[in-house]
């Protein structure tokens, strides 16, 4: 079942380097909507290619059906209504996949995806950015190499890459279902003008993978994005 809503105001140890990365694919899911497996299964397929950066962001409107999803957070819904509103859409809907911050397509229509992405792929980046940790240090470096305007965005993003759940009530009860790519932590950690070249540092814990997205605002285009694993 897919579910309308409104959109309201919108008040591991890892050493070495990482060269940008390709599409980065966001899929909108809920362990509460029963359309979402196959799209949840279609992440899992994409997390296998070196050209995708599939995350997986659980939202919270499904929770009110009976099940709570551990997994979602309110800033994911938040995000995906910015998405809508950047596209003059007035909902949202699980599954949904947003593609390189631009292509909204029905998570679960494999087609769709795949051609957005190798529409994406086939585009260099606007953006090239490298990652390099040390400790919990991570550098982040980023160069224009396209138009990449002035308003750039980056940020930091976690994940599980993976997570099973027994679902005992709501739409998919008695289901057990293995999530990838679950984002955990999606944090803005500056501002920067694409034109100088970027350097900064920040401070990471754990042995989850580390993603940087460099975006247009934040719900805006994907201007380049790069992963630690």
């Amino acid at each position: 079942m897919r579910r309308l809503l409104s959109v309201f105001a919108l008040t591991v140890t890892l050493t070495g380097g990482a060269a940008s990365a390709d599409t980065v694919v966001e899929l909108y899911t809920s362990q509460g909507c029963s359309s979402c497996p196959p799209a949840d299964a279609m992440l899992a397929e994409l997390a296998g290619r070196s050209d995708v950066i599939p995350l997986a962001l659980h939202v919270d409107y499904w929770d009110y059906l009976g099940w709570k999803d551990d997994l979602a957070s309110p800033a994911f819904t938040r995000r995906q209504k910015a998405f809508a509103e950047a596209a003059g859409s007035a909902t949202v809907y699980t599954p949904q996949m947003v593609i390189g911050g631009v292509d909204h397509v029905i998570g679960s229509r494999p087609m769709q995806v795949m051609d957005r992405v190798q529409a994406h792929n086939a585009t260099a980046d606007p953006v090239e950015v490298t990652l390099s940790r040390s400790g919990d240090r991570l550098q982040i470096n980023a160069t224009a190499r396209g138009n990449a305007g002035r308003n750039a965005v980056v940020q930091i993003v976690r994940y599980v890459p993976s997570v099973t759940r027994d679902i005992r009530r709501g739409e998919n009860a008695g289901k057990t279902i293995t999530y990838v790519n679950t984002v955990t932590s999606w944090q803005v950690a500056g501002q920067w003008n694409p034109a100088n070249p970027l350097s900064m540092q920040a401070q990471i814990t754990g042995t989850q993978p580390v993603v940087v997205i460099v975006q247009d605002g934040t719900s805006g285009p994907i201007l380049g994005a790069a992963r630690l694993r």
